[in-house]
Parts: structure tokens; C-alpha cells; sequence
């Protein structure tokens, strides 16, 4: 009987090999709580993590708003745009103008005489496009005529051979290698009535591009207007097509001095201005051309600088505030170095300027500041103060050796070159925040490491015991029940 009470006791210790069956010990809740209490420092780590994720965030942004203050007062410091300038035609129609850097404010009067033209050959009608000219070799060169009909070459051109096989000689074969020879003539088919003709037509204007056609053909029947040298050309000698117009440069004067161009845009003649001449005009008339001071594009400058400024101040108004009705802080709230920089800013528009004894002060010229670190504009004051640029420009843009000399728009530069710079404090800001986020995830790397090891001890250590105590508790009952059975 023993022998099989313990074999008994043998199959009912195998079986019980979930913990805490047998033994009634909750392992699985002792160990969750266990867990609980030694993930702690993890829960810290992360919530710090969020915090500093948070911060950096917010940092980034204000990085992005001082770099967008940063470009435009730069760009309200450019010596480009104080120099920039607006020109205008009163005819436009006649002779359109436009202006950039190193124009001259005055003003110009300006004839037109002729037009640059091309150079166009006709030549004499065939039946149709598919009409036959037979082979040969066509030479096209760029030059230029001389009254007597003399040709000389275009300087650094070269003159293009095109060869006419015979299987690929019709009117519209011929077209089409002229314009794929690149030879500076546009090639193209003209039908009427009377039949289809080849018309050339030079690519550029000017009297130098010109050009004339030489023809070699394969079989030469002679004959100047007939087969493939009906498209020869030259103004000094025989010719099979006819000009229907002439290459010439364009003539113009400019307050009364003459002036030409190949082309019609006269881009050379003034510093900073492009004439575009459009069509002649009356002998005794001239376009009035005015060049001013391009002072909108100044006035754009000066709003989209208070604009930019107005967001970067509302951004650290915001993010350092603090919301007494919901007891919340700005995710900057406190932060010594953003009120830092905030006073930074405050300080260079507080702060007068001695450059120009017309102005001292922005306010003067209608930029002032608000309660909550914002500036507007009194649209009135800022156009007068654009009719004197050469003053406010002073005000804005100049550089100085010290704060007081230096213009208001630069200050703002120096200010944003200085804090974004690699040593700048939202640079250096930036790099710690990053240096902690990547210990913190290091710290978690290393905590999830230790929970996992010390989770799997503790399960090892409770399974061990919720075995023991099975055991134990098997022993003890079969232990009662040899008693029983004996008495």
C-alpha cells in the first residue's frame, strides 16, 4: 500500500506544473507587482524623455522663427535693395524698359528708327511639296552684305553643308534637312494658288546674320532656275530665289545719341536698364523713359521685417507664459535663456540710433511697439520717411561700431548671426537637449535591459517556490491520509 500511496504522490506532483495550482501562491500577480515598483525609475526616465522631446520641439521652432527675422533684416540690409530701382515707359507700346542693379534714377528720351529685322529668301513656286529638285549639296553661310552685294562671314561662324541625296530631294525633303542642319536659317513650305514655295528665313536678327546659299549639284544641267540650284542665293551674283527681306540692325537714338543693335532689346547701352524697342516711331516724337527709386520694394522689406519680428515675439510670449485660470506654463515657462533673448531683442529696438540726425528712434518713422512685444505700422509716417531713403537707410541698414551706430535692420542681423552661429545659445541650446535625449534613450536602453533580467529571476525564483510548496503540500495531505487509514 505504501509503494502505491507514493506512486500516487509521484503522478500528482508531475502533473501540477502551473504555477500556483498546486501551491494557491499567485506567482504571476506577486511578480507584476514587484515589476511595477522596479520599473519605476523607467517610468521616470521616460517622462523625462517627453519632456525634453518637448523642449527640444520648442526650441527648434524658435530656431526656425530667429532664422526667418534673421533673413529678412538681412535682406532689409542689402545694399541691392537700397539701390533698387523701377523704370517706366510712357510708351510701352513703342518701348518697353526695365531696370536693375546699378540704374541711375533720371530720366531718358528715346527714338526709334528701325527695327533689327532677319533676312528671308522666296523661291519660285513648284507644283507641290513633293516636286522634285534633284541632288546635289546646298552651303549656307551667316554674314553680312555689303552695299556693293559683297559677302563677308559672320565672325565665329562656320558655313554648314547639306547634303540632297537624290532619294530624299523633294521640296519638303530639302525643308527638312535645312532645318536639321542647324545652319542658323529656318526652313519652312508656303502654298497658294499659284504653287508651293521654299521660304528662308535667318533664326537671329542683324545685318551680320545674313546669309547667302551656295549650290552644288550632282549633275549641273546649267541652269540657274531649274533642279537644285533654283535655291541659290548670293546678292553680289546669279540667284534662283528671290529676298523678300533684309537682314538690318536696329537704329534708335537716346537722348539724341545714335545707337544700334542686332537685336531689339538694347541691354548694353545704359548701365542697369534694358531697352526693348517694339516698333518705330514718328520722326519728331521720342518715348520719355523714367528710372526712380524703387521705394515699394523698401516698403515690402520694412512690413515683412515687422511681420517676422511680430511672430517670433508672439512665439516667446506664448511659449513662456504662464495660464493662471488653467494653472498651466508655456512649454518655455521659466526659461532663462528665451527671456534672455527676448530682452536681447526688446533692447535693440529700445535703444536709439545716432546715424542720421533726421530720425533716432523707429517710432519716429512709424514702427513702434505694443504691451506684448509686438510693433506696428503707421502706414502715413512710414511713406514719408521713404521719401527720404538715403536717410532711412541710415536708420535701417548701416553697420557701426557700436550698437548706437548701427542701423536697426543690422542690429536684428548681428543679433541672429550671433545666436545661431555654432557657438550661438540656440545652437548650443539645441546640441545639449539633443546630447540628453540620446543618454535618456541610452538609460531606457539600459533599464528595459535590467527589467527583463530581473523579471526573469523573480519568475525563476517564485516558480521555484510554487514547485516547493506543491510538493510540500502533496506530501503533507498523503502524510494525513496514511494516519487516517491506520486508525
Amino acid at each position: 500500500m505504501a509503494t502505491s500511496n507514493l506512486s500516487a504522490l509521484s503522478n500528482v506532483t508531475g502533473t501540477l506544473s502551473s504555477a500556483g495550482i498546486g501551491s494557491g501562491l499567485n506567482v504571476e500577480s506577486i511578480v507584476s507587482q514587484l515589476m511595477a515598483i522596479e520599473r519605476r525609475p523607467l517610468d521616470s526616465l521616460e517622462e523625462r524623455a517627453g519632456k525634453l522631446k518637448t523642449t527640444l520641439s520648442e526650441v527648434g521652432k524658435l530656431q526656425s522663427n530667429f532664422s526667418a527675422l534673421r533673413d529678412k533684416a538681412q535682406a532689409l540690409s542689402s545694399l541691392t535693395l537700397w539701390k533698387g530701382t523701377t523704370a517706366s515707359s510712357a510708351d510701352a507700346s513703342s518701348v518697353s524698359v526695365s531696370s536693375s542693379s546699378g540704374a541711375t534714377a533720371g530720366s531718358y528720351a528715346v527714338k526709334v528708327e528701325r527695327l533689327a529685322s532677319t533676312q528671308t529668301l522666296t523661291s519660285a513656286a513648284l507644283d507641290s511639296k513633293d516636286a522634285t529638285l534633284g541632288a546635289g549639296r546646298l552651303t549656307i553661310e551667316l554674314g553680312r552684305y555689303a552695299d556693293d552685294g559683297s559677302f563677308s562671314a559672320k565672325s565665329g561662324s562656320s558655313a554648314v553643308s547639306i547634303e540632297i541625296p537624290p532619294e530624299a530631294s523633294t521640296l519638303a525633303e530639302v525643308r527638312d534637312a535645312i532645318n536639321t542642319s542647324e545652319a542658323g536659317v529656318v526652313a519652312a513650305l508656303v502654298t497658294d494658288a499659284s504653287g508651293t514655295r521654299l521660304s528662308l528665313r535667318s533664326k537671329e536678327t542683324g545685318a551680320e546674320n545674313a546669309f547667302r546659299v551656295s549650290v552644288a549639284e550632282t549633275v549641273d544641267d546649267g541652269e540657274t532656275a531649274a533642279g537644285l540650284s533654283r535655291l541659290a542665293y548670293d546678292a553680289g551674283g546669279s540667284s534662283g530665289m528671290t529676298r523678300t527681306a533684309t537682314a538690318v540692325d536696329a537704329a534708335a537714338t537716346i537722348n539724341g545719341i545714335a545707337v544700334s543693335s542686332a537685336s531689339n532689346t538694347l541691354g548694353q547701352v545704359i548701365e542697369g536698364l534694358s531697352f526693348t524697342l517694339r516698333k518705330t516711331t514718328a520722326a519728331d516724337d521720342s518715348v520719355d523713359i523714367t528710372v526712380a527709386t524703387d521705394t515699394e520694394a523698401v516698403k515690402k522689406a520694412v512690413t515683412d521685417f515687422v511681420s517676422t519680428f511680430n511672430t517670433l515675439a508672439s512665439y516667446i510670449r506664448t511659449a513662456t507664459a504662464y495660464n493662471a485660470g488653467t494653472k498651466t506654463g508655456g512649454p518655455l515657462q521659466g526659461d532663462q535663456g528665451v527671456l534672455s533673448l527676448q530682452s536681447q531683442l526688446r533692447a535693440a529696438i529700445n535703444q536709439g540710433n545716432s546715424n542720421t540726425s533726421r530720425w533716432s528712434t523707429l517710432s519716429q518713422i512709424g514702427i513702434t511697439m505694443g504691451t506684448d512685444g509686438t510693433l506696428s505700422t503707421h502706414a502715413g509716417k512710414l511713406d514719408d520717411a521713404l521719401g527720404n531713403l538715403g536717410e532711412l537707410r541710415k536708420l535701417l541698414a548701416d553697420s557701426g561700431d557700436s550698437t548706437a551706430s548701427t542701423g536697426f535692420a543690422k542690429r536684428f542681423q548681428q543679433i541672429g548671426d550671433a545666436v545661431l552661429g555654432s557657438d550661438g545659445a540656440i545652437t548650443t541650446r539645441n546640441q545639449t537637449l539633443q546630447r540628453a535625449v540620446d543618454n535618456n534613450t541610452k538609460s531606457q536602453e539600459s533599464a528595459e535591459q535590467r527589467l527583463n533580467n530581473t523579471e526573469a529571476r523573480l519568475r525563476k525564483q517564485y516558480q521555484s517556490l510554487d514547485s516547493t510548496m506543491t510538493k510540500m503540500r502533496t506530501t503533507s495531505g498523503y502524510v494525513s491520509s496514511l494516519f487516517t487509514s491506520s486508525s
